[in-house]
């Protein structure tokens, strides 16, 4: 008994989807056989299943080394049925296989999709070959997307499930900023520049800390562009998120200072033991340094890695520079309840003890949005945290 062109689909399949015609064979020889013990019952083990190139296939009954061939009349219909849905469950697997293949890849990458609906969990999203849910946990706060709209995504990972891959996308991720500058400024894709660190509070605000690898070019100046319109474009992307960009030094009271902008700061006393610093700004730019509810002082901490305590210029005065030295020194007795349970620590010593590679902490770190370059680095104390929570 003979499938017709089954040959050509075998050959089209291996061409158009990449599935072996051997894996094909073999898939549907099975199915057959398990067909045929339906049939022969009792004969399990003395079973064989034989199929050409062609799809010319026989059942043959093997006993006392003889072969016989048995295969019943009526079995072409049901080897016909059995090789399609052979053939169509692989292309789906294939399928899968693919797309996991294909969004793996991009994970730590923006993605485009297309907003199908609202529902109950977040927003479906078409991304071409698959659909996935943004999650409210994922979202902007207080963004609201359009049904068909097009909106770029930061792709956290990509899971294997019996449905197939599920693509966890993310709007309110560190990420998603990082992707938009080098999308808008092409040196930092070419290596002139660099983000070294990224604080993001999403919907509300976000810090981003540049440096420049060619003294002739300007970290700030190059990210904001021609008359603000690189800076526009990306803040465009994020609705009503503020992006500040400030320029990162080695030099912790000069990034200090930097990751309070744009208030003015007139003095910084710093506690290296601690990681933490007093800063001293005029007295009409304490409520500016400070932020809204926080927010700007808290996003600096989280930029440069320092516990940052903002005063008033009135108060530096009152204290002098004795009092500025009696105060670094209680600030070393009592550290924050919470930093009392934790030790400074460098990457590679972390990494020991969670077992991964020091580049793989460097990364996670990163985007938390710390400013860690190299092993040897010290972690700040509030990511040591959240890594260890």
């Amino acid at each position: 008994m003979k499938i017709e062109n089954f040959s050509q689909m075998l050959e089209e399949i291996q061409r158009e989807r990449g599935i072996h015609k051997e894996a094909l064979l073999s898939a549907i020889r099975m199915s057959l056989l398990s067909a045929a013990k339906k049939i022969f019952k009792g004969e399990d083990d003395n079973l064989e299943v034989k199929i050409s190139d062609e799809g010319e296939f026989r059942i043959i009954l093997k006993k006392d080394d003889k072969e016989k061939d048995v295969t019943p009349k009526n079995f072409g219909r049901l080897a016909a049925q059995t090789a399609k849905q052979v053939i169509i469950q692989r292309i789906r697997e294939a399928e899968k296989d693919e797309a996991y293949e294909e969004f793996s890849g991009k994970e730590g990458q923006l993605i485009t999709g297309v907003v199908q609906r609202r529902e109950y969990s977040g927003y479906l999203i078409n991304l071409g070959r698959i659909e996935t849910v943004l999650s409210a946990a994922e979202q902007i706060p207080g963004e609201a997307l359009r049904e068909r709209e097009h909106v770029r995504l930061y792709v956290v990972e990509t899971k294997k499930t019996s449905k197939g891959p599920f693509v966890v996308v993310s709007r309110a991720h560190p990420g998603l900023i990082k992707r938009l500058f080098e999308l808008e400024v092409p040196e930092l894709k070419d290596g002139i520049l660099e983000i070294a660190a990224l604080a993001r509070e999403p919907g509300k605000r976000t810090k981003v800390a540049v440096l420049s690898k060619d003294k002739k070019i300007g970290a700030v100046g190059t990210c904001v562009g021609h008359m603000g319109t690189r800076i526009q474009n990306i803040v465009r992307e994020l609705g009503t998120e503020r992006v500040d960009i400030i320029e990162y030094s080695e030099d912790p009271v000069t990034f200090i200072t930097h990751s309070l902008s744009p208030a003015k700061v007139s003095k910084v006393v710093l506690n290296e033991k601690e990681m933490s610093a007093r800063v001293y700004v005029p007295e009409k730019e304490l409520s500016l340094a400070i932020g809204k509810e926080g927010q700007n002082v808290r996003l600096a901490v989280k930029l440069t890695g320092w516990k940052i305590d903002i005063l008033s210029d009135s108060e530096a005065k009152d204290a002098g520079a004795k009092g500025d030295k009696k105060t670094k020194t209680k600030e070393k007795a009592a550290p924050e309840k919470k930093e009392t349970l934790l030790k400074k620590t460098k990457v590679h010593e972390l990494a020991k003890e969670l077992n991964i590679s020091s580049k793989e902490l460097i990364v996670k770190i990163k985007e938390m949005g710390y400013p860690v370059r190299a092993a040897n680095s010290i972690i700040p104390l509030e990511a040591i945290s959240k890594l260890k929570a």
